[in-house]
């Protein structure tokens, strides 16, 4: 292993160049992936190195990206396409939902659909109208999809080449604004991974849907993924100035969600805030608020409290700060949750 210091959008392009080296069934496909090497360069340099015909730059069209990766997974290819940002989804929900996550039980797994949509996620970057999106609940309530969003460098760079060899679709929400965040990656080196395609092994954080507690802590949990976990980090060392002891649950996956460790957190801590960019109504949290309050009822000292976005269309650049949650709203929940 090779253990390197590199940004979120770098860990994502090495992982990506790796599946591409391990496998040759794995293709990518997008809008201005290949020459442009993307709009935020996670795909830079890949189609110089690997070829018009696996890195491909496809028409402006969400629904015929999906589409076309369907059939490429129906032929045993292994499929990896990007929607450049995660308003631009919608096109392609029906693909998503009527024929990716439904093919695989209506044959009754004869079939399986190996196709990793990538999706740029989530605000903070002061971009324009249907750039700052975060619709991990509309694909999470959908049966055969998985969700998963990576925090860190390392989760990036693990997590996608284990999404590539899922069998199952999975969604991979990567959030922008942690693009440039940097963290340290041990990446296999060439003998160990010579074309093996395997992920399999000590350097992997973890399997592809299991959480795993960033910061320990007695006090209280807070739960987030992907852009959130920074913030939460950011707070649970406030409390700490306060004599708080908070700890901090990265879930790494919206579906499945890794329940049974946020219950051991839980029940020793005796409280829970969850935190998303998302708008709280009916967002993630609530599931998760659901059913940590089924199985932790009287480990509980409060209730279980949601932080996010609120009930309304994301607004424009200059009002997002206020939009978002920040670190105050994060622990204003966490005095709230403390006080009971």
């Amino acid at each position: 292993m090779v253990t390197k210091s590199l940004p979120v959008a770098k860990a994502l392009n090495e992982a990506l160049r790796a599946a591409l080296e391990a496998d040759p069934k794995v293709l990518l496909m997008g809008e201005d992936i290949g020459k442009l090497g993307g709009v935020f360069r996670v795909t830079d340099g890949l189609q110089k190195d690997f070829g018009e015909g696996r890195v491909m730059d496809s028409p402006l069209a969400e629904s015929g990206i999906v589409g076309t990766a369907i059939g490429l997974a129906l032929r045993g290819y292994r499929p990896v396409v990007e929607i450049q940002f995660d308003g631009f989804v919608f096109p392609a929900y029906d693909q998503i939902v009527t024929q990716l996550a439904k093919m695989p039980a209506r044959s009754q797994g004869k079939v399986r659909l190996p196709v990793v949509i990538r999706i740029p996620y989530g605000g903070g970057i002061g971009a324009v109208e249907h750039h700052s999106e975060s619709p991990e609940a509309l694909f999470a309530h959908v049966a055969g999809l998985k969700i998963v969003s990576p925090s860190t460098s390392s989760d990036a760079y693990w997590m996608l080449r284990q999404a590539i060899e899922s069998d199952d679709p999975v969604i991979f929400f990567e959030p922008k604004r942690r693009y440039w965040d940097k963290g340290e990656v041990a990446l296999p080196d060439s003998d160990s991974d010579s074309g093996s395609g395997s992920v399999a092994g000590p350097a992997a954080p973890g399997a592809l849907h299991e959480a795993r507690v960033a910061r320990p802590g007695t006090d209280l949990t807070l739960a987030a993924y992907g852009p959130m976990v920074k913030v939460c980090l950011q707070a649970a060392a406030v409390a700490e100035e306060e004599g708080r002891s908070i700890e901090v649950l990265d879930l790494r996956t919206v579906s499945p969600i890794d329940f049974d460790t946020v219950q051991t957190s839980v029940e020793k801590t005796g409280r829970l805030v969850v935190v998303h960019e998302a708008p709280v109504f009916f967002g993630s949290g609530a599931e998760i608020a659901a059913r940590i309050t089924e199985r932790c009822f009287h480990h509980l000292e409060a209730p279980v409290l949601r932080v996010g976005g609120y009930h309304a269309p994301y607004p424009p650049a200059r009002l997002e700060e206020e939009y978002l949650p920040g670190l105050d709203r994060v622990l204003d929940a966490v005095d709230r949750s403390l006080a009971y």
